[in-house]
């Protein structure tokens, strides 16, 4: 999940490229909604049940669909799919809430940028290795992983390499949540060393996989970075369409 947890603020921004359709992030966005209402996690489909019986059909859920690193890199066959799977499953509202309200805002210049097509094998294939990165890292560990946040954290990478200087209105607490404008490539990395310091805090074991958001988010850079070049960078100027997240 990006969370809270890893740094209590909100962004809207705008960029010099006028907002087109973006029918990939729209589609996952909508897909994960889906997957999350109709699934235990919810709570509002009855065929799960109530209580304790509820409970047993999250646990299983998943388990099922999610990363559990031990089944991972033991080399079980069903678990090498997990990675993609555990992409589109998550664990609460805030959880699946705070991810694709990301999405929404960082996903669509990303895509323009990208092609259709190419965004949609960018966020897939980021996300696997982002959560079969930190598996690596928890390899004995039975608890489960499951969430959009490696993907999400990848569009920012590439985000902050393609639109350095898009202007993000980050909200801080501790100043009584005043709106200040900043460049994108001043709140991105802010946003990855707060990702870090709670990863040097976190405990072993799968919880907010912050690991997972700096790997995606250094593939998502890195892959811009090769895949682009330096001429391609955009830096914002003119205000366009505008959305909120909470990281």
């Amino acid at each position: 999940m990006i969370g809270n947890r890893g740094g209590s603020w909100g962004a809207t921004v705008g960029g010099a490229l006028r907002r087109q359709p973006a029918p990939m992030t729209y589609a996952v966005i909508v897909l994960c909604c889906l997957i999350f209402v109709i699934g235990p996690a919810a709570g509002l489909n009855p065929v799960y049940g109530t209580g304790d019986e509820l409970l047993a059909a999250q646990r299983s859920y998943f388990a099922r669909w999610g990363v559990v690193p031990a089944e991972l890199l033991g080399g079980a066959p069903r678990a090498a799919l997990t990675p993609a799977t555990a992409l589109f499953v998550h664990g609460s509202w805030l959880h699946l809430l705070g991810n694709m309200l990301f999405l929404y805002v960082f996903g669509a210049m990303a895509e323009e940028r990208m092609g259709h097509i190419e965004f949609a094998l960018f966020y897939v294939g980021c996300g696997y290795l982002a959560l079969l990165g930190y598996a690596a890292a928890n390899a004995g560990s039975a608890q489960t992983l499951v969430g959009a946040s490696g993907a999400i954290s990848a569009v920012l990478g590439a985000f902050l390499y393609l639109f350095p200087g898009a202007r993000v209105t980050s909200l801080f607490p501790f100043l009584f949540f005043l709106p200040l404008r900043f460049p994108a490539w001043l709140v991105l990395p802010f946003w990855a060393a707060l990702q870090w310091l709670a990863a040097g805090r976190a405990a072993q074991g799968p919880g907010v996989a912050y690991l997972a958001h700096l790997v995606g988010f250094g593939l998502g850079f890195v892959y811009a970075w090769v895949r682009f070049g330096p001429t391609t960078r955009v830096k914002a100027s003119a205000a366009a369409p505008e959305g909120e997240n909470q990281p």
